[in-house]
């Protein structure tokens, strides 16, 4: 980004403008909007310091060349020359390739999420092809398994959950859609670029698209308080939210550093963060994104309108019935909002400036009959009905549903982000971050210390926006932006090693980590961009070199040089998440169900948890057994498996989950009610491929499990953990202990025997191998 001279107004300040009242009109504003102070480029020389000017990850993108290493048969492509490079130089050998299941188990985890099957094992070894494990990755990526694994990933950044969070939790009922986006996106291997841009501006660069607009929940999965009173102050915390979440996950900054005051540490000024924030000033939630195609639109109203006529003196009457009692519930509502709220509401639509405009947005998400969060609903109102009045809508509501058949349902609607006009409220830099405390106003930009003019919008012609979100989606989506591109990869790199190139995978400013491999950072980079912003592609690279098909072998030697294994000498031991887990078992179990897409599933939870919003457990077993990525994620109470296992707060952009490990995990994965039903079906599973012979037995579960077969020593160990614990189990039958058994095990069957089985298989769901890639 090149930092021309321009205009330059001198270092003159606006003086304070007062409390922000949303009465002000915009005229009030044009005089100073005309003489915002920005910095010219030579006052951005003086502005900030030659190590700031100078830091790494602001300087433009380059393609170095790979360097010259000695060990040519060891490298497979330029990553190989990168890190043996490093190696080298401090005289390290890097580890002896994997073997062959362990590193098709790593790739499958990797990429789908899921263990191998024994059939993709034996068809992988009885491929004698140089490229075999070229085409196992190819394989891999084509599934549609690769989506789910992937959106996981980016689901933690975006902070996707389907809540509100704060007291009541409230569902969103159409935020699924926006994961099933992201599924979408990553199994179509859609470039990077588009796939930021949907996400930051999809309603204004592709407004016929409903993909493109369902996108925009990017931005809408903020927490939110339906109670809140002081919408002015709320939809500054929202617009905080939205600047500090696309401002870590697509440039890798703390801009939430910025809001209260300039960076204490990098080149960030206080008006960076509100001129990030301005691009959204004239942003608000759009809970109603009608997903269905123009004719089935026109089919659907068309049949509304004749159930509307042949319903509509019942209606009417219900309405009658029920509008004392809805309008107390809305009146005791909006009474409680203040003033300056209740002067915007009464106002008509023509007469509210663009700022009042944003509040009653706001608050019609609750006073509006079509939304999903209507106050006064019909079942609402009538639970409060009573005597007479109570009868006779019972009586009218059981005539109008006599015309249920000529309802034509429900529209399909989507969930997202969308401008209210043409015309933004203008944006302050706020004294201390404080709502009410405008100091000068501010434009849309990018950071000063790289851009200091404004952004100017993108002009949309018959579109009710103001394009400024379509410039920003532009500004990071280009090539020479100095952040996106280096930031993505690294997060790739980080979700294959466990460790980014950069280790403060949201962090790229001075008080974050220096990268390892600067080099080899900025040549994936620019080979992202050249690739066309493919991630497939850089999945192959990556793995197709000889620094991911290293084993996981520990060196003591290497260790004294590099302890942290920082240079990569060998692949490093990774734990799965509790997704992960979970699907692994249900897998190895054969209870996973492959299905894709579509509303979440509630599991069990455990006897008497309560959840604030509701956990309606699906009632189908099938069902409750889909992948783990489509489980209900409630803001207030994640899924107690997942949170065990280190799930992430949704209440904030997750870039690098916490790996902890605690006495809770071996006792969930012991005791739970779950993991034990997990362990009887994959117990049937391996008594159904391998008979009553116990080897077959044990040579069969580990396959399942661990992609593997046992070794001698394992052999032993199993042949003596059934001996042992047939004594115990005999012990539990003698007292008339329930014995827990593979499901529709054969009625003559050794009882003790077949229990010995299922707690094996327990133990191997438990084992270390099965809950780390190594």
């Amino acid at each position: 980004m090149n930092m021309k001279p321009v205009r330059d107004p001198g270092p003159r300040r606006l003086q304070q403008i007062g409390r922000y009242r949303q009465s002000m009109k915009p005229a009030v504003f044009i005089a100073a909007l005309s003489v915002i102070p920005y910095l010219s480029a030579v006052e951005v020389q003086d502005r900030f310091k030659p190590e700031e000017r100078a830091h790494w990850s602001f300087q433009k993108l380059s393609r170095p060349n790979p360097p010259k290493v000695f060990r040519l048969d060891w490298r497979r492509n330029p990553i190989d020359d990168f890190i043996l490079a490093a190696l080298e130089a401090k005289k390290i050998d890097p580890a002896p390739l994997a073997e062959r299941a362990t590193l098709l188990r790593r790739a499958s985890l990797d990429l789908t999420g899921l263990p191998l099957t024994p059939e993709e094992v034996r068809a992988f070894f009885n491929d004698p092809s140089l490229d075999a494990f070229d085409k196992a990755i190819d394989r891999l990526l084509a599934s549609p398994h690769y989506g789910e694994r992937w959106a996981r990933h980016w689901l933690d950044l975006a902070r996707f959950a389907e809540s509100e969070g704060f007291k009541a939790d409230e569902t969103r009922p159409y935020a699924w859609r926006y994961r099933d986006y992201v599924i979408q996106s990553f199994n179509h291997d859609k470039p990077f670029d588009r796939f930021i841009q949907e996400q930051i501006a999809g309603d204004e660069l592709w407004p016929e698209d409903p993909e493109a607009r369902i996108a925009t929940a990017f931005n809408r999965h903020y927490a939110d308080e339906s109670n809140a009173r002081n919408l002015m102050q709320r939809r500054q915390e929202i617009l905080n939210d939205i600047t500090d979440t696309v401002g870590s996950v697509f440039t890798g900054l703390t801009y939430a550093c910025a809001r209260c005051h300039d960076h204490k540490y990098d080149p960030i000024l206080q008006a960076d963060y509100y001129r990030l924030q301005a691009f959204f000033a004239n942003t608000a939630a759009d809970d109603s994104i009608i997903l269905a195609p123009a004719e089935t639109l026109r089919r659907h109203q068309e049949q509304l309108s004749v159930w509307e006529e042949k319903t509509r003196a019942i209606r009417d009457e219900m309405a009658r019935v029920e509008e004392p009692k809805r309008k107390a519930i809305i009146k005791d509502y909006v009474d409680k909002y203040p003033a300056e709220i209740q002067a915007a509401l009464a106002k008509p639509e023509r007469d509210r400036t663009p700022f009042e405009c944003q509040m009653v947005a706001k608050a019609k998400l609750y006073l509006d009959p079509a939304s999903h969060q209507y106050i006064a609903k019909t079942e609402t109102v009538a639970a409060s009905l009573k005597g007479e009045t109570r009868e006779r809508w019972v009586e009218l509501n059981a005539d109008l549903k006599k015309f249920a058949h000529l309802h034509p349902g429900k529209l399909l609607l989507g969930a997202g982000m969308a401008d209210l006009s043409t015309e933004a409220p203008p944006t302050f830099v706020l004294n201390r971050g404080v709502y009410d405390a405008p100091k000068e106003p501010v434009e849309p930009g990018f950071l000063t210390i790289l851009d200091p003019r404004p952004t100017p919008p993108v002009s949309l012609s018959g579109l009710k926006s103001t394009g400024r979100r379509a410039a920003l989606a532009k500004l990071l989506s280009r090539p020479d932006n100095p952040l996106t591109a280096r930031v993505m990869v690294n997060r790739i790199w980080q979700y294959h090693f466990g460790r980014g190139i950069v280790g403060t995978p949201s962090d790229f400013g001075l008080k974050g980590e220096r990268p390892t491999h600067a080099q080899l950072l900025d040549w994936l980079a620019s080979e992202f961009v050249r690739s066309g912003w493919s991630l497939k592609h850089m999945h192959r690279l990556i793995m197709s070199s000889s620094t991911y098909r290293q084993s996981s072998q520990y060196r003591e030697s290497a260790a004294r040089v590099d302890p942290e294994n920082k240079l990569l000498w060998r692949f490093p031991r990774q734990r799965l998440e509790g997704e992960l887990i979970r699907d692994s078992a249900l897998a190895v179990a054969g209870l996973l169900n492959p299905e894709m897409g579509g509303p979440s599933v509630f599991p069990e939870l455990p006897p008497g948890m309560s959840v604030t919003g509701g956990w309606p457990v699906t009632k189908a077993e099938d069902e409750r057994n889909r992948c783990s990525i489509y489980v209900f994620v409630r803001r207030n109470t994640r899924y107690p498996l997942f949170e065990t296992f280190d799930m992430p707060d949704t209440h904030e952009s997750c870039a690098r989950r916490v790996v902890t490990t605690s006495p809770v995990q071996a006792l969930t994965m012991l005791n739970n009610k779950l993991t034990l039903e997990w362990a009887q079906a994959f117990a049937g599973r391996v008594l159904q491929l391998a008979g009553p012979d116990l080897e077959r037995q044990v040579d069969a579960a580990y396959r399942l499990a661990l992609a593997r077969s046992p070794d001698q020593t394992e052999q032993v160990i199993a042949r003596r953990f059934f001996e042992r614990h047939r004594e115990i189990l005999n012990q539990r039958v003698a007292v008339n202990e329930t014995l827990a058994l593979p499901p529709n095990a054969p009625a003559q069957s050794d009882r003790v025997q077949l229990a010995s089985l299922v707690d094996f298989c327990h133990m191997l769901i438990n084992a270390n191998e099965f809950v780390y890639r190594n």
